[in-house]
């Protein structure tokens, strides 16, 4: 813990010494593929409306909305009627995890055919998950669901499951993103090849060194082969959650490059930033660690943008 308010203390100062009206100017356009708001089983600082709202009066082009246990993909047509005036592009995700029906294409079908826009691999469920548990893994839950069963994409013979390639087939054909989740990274390797075999071009890799059990050449080899590297700003500012150190999010992001890097916050937790407030943290974050305004937009815009398909209005 210590090392972690060492951590932190170091990101505030370099925070503080970037200039607030670069940081604006930075965000306009910027797209967030990781916001945690609710409602949820988990406490959350604000629900789907106000982190639209909040991400409108900062500039922000889209929101990508995430929960562990539901998609907010069929609800979204409800809200574009409600909140469309605000100009912020808004998306849904589905979480595998036992909640949601595991690796059920039933289910993949349903929400994809609704809008949902990413299909996240199994996070809280996922067995790689579960084993890291006595590293602070376990998600608390506000309301006591019943004990996962451990998830894995792959069989005793370590081949990828009928099930889990037959979604893959259906994220192709939707074209929608596919997110590794929470597997590790063995499991990823396999899942990732078999995905770009099938035809999907949308790859999404979230905080490969956290949790998963990714080396630096993991990420660049993943990276190279299509994979975006999505970074979780509330790993490295001032968060609770902080784990890294600002020297650590530099060689993280060199590890894929920033080409292929973007940044979620991962935020809407209470007793954290918000989402608005984690990607601003981590605009100045970044350029005080010597990135250029070209290498931020581009890992807190562009390639977030491509990967929502929103690359042609920018």
């Amino acid at each position: 813990m210590a090392e972690n308010d060492d951590n932190r203390a170091e990101a505030r100062q370099i925070i503080a010494g970037i200039d607030p009206a670069t940081i604006d100017r930075l965000l306009q356009g910027a797209v967030d593929l990781h916001v945690h708001s609710g409602p949820s089983t988990m406490a959350r600082q604000l629900d789907h409306f106000e982190a639209v709202e909040q991400a409108a009066a900062a500039g922000l082009r889209g929101i990508l909305f995430k929960d562990h246990h539901y998609s907010v993909g069929p609800f979204l047509p409800i809200m574009e009627r409600l909140l469309s005036h605000h100009g912020v592009a808004m998306y849904g995700s589905l979480v595998l995890n036992n909640s949601t029906g595991g690796f059920n294409p039933a289910v993949v079908d349903f929400h994809l055919k609704s809008g949902t826009k990413m299909v996240f691999m199994p996070t809280a469920h996922a067995a790689n998950h579960i084993r890291s548990n006595h590293r602070g893994g376990k998600l608390k839950s506000n309301i006591q669901l019943r004990k996962p069963r451990p998830l894995t994409v792959l069989d005793d013979n370590g081949d990828l499951l009928d099930t889990v390639r037959e979604i893959l087939d259906m994220i192709a054909a939707h074209d929608a993103i596919l997110s590794s989740g929470h597997l590790h990274v063995a499991e990823i390797w396999v899942l990732f090849d078999e995905a770009r075999k099938r035809g999907i071009k949308r790859l999404v890799i979230n905080h490969p060194m956290y949790g998963l059990h990714f080396t630096h050449a993991d990420t660049a080899e993943l990276a190279a082969l299509g994979a975006v590297v999505e970074q979780s700003a509330c790993l490295y500012v001032d968060s609770r959650f902080n784990t890294y150190s600002p020297a650590e999010l530099k060689q993280h992001i060199e590890a894929a490059g920033v080409a292929n890097s973007s940044i979620g916050s991962d935020l809407g937790q209470v007793d954290n930033p918000s989402p608005v407030e984690g990607l601003r943290q981590a605009v100045a974050l970044l350029l005080g660690l010597g990135f250029t305004e070209t290498d931020v937009t581009t890992m807190v815009r562009d390639n977030p943008a491509k990967l929502v398909g929103l690359e042609a209005r920018i």
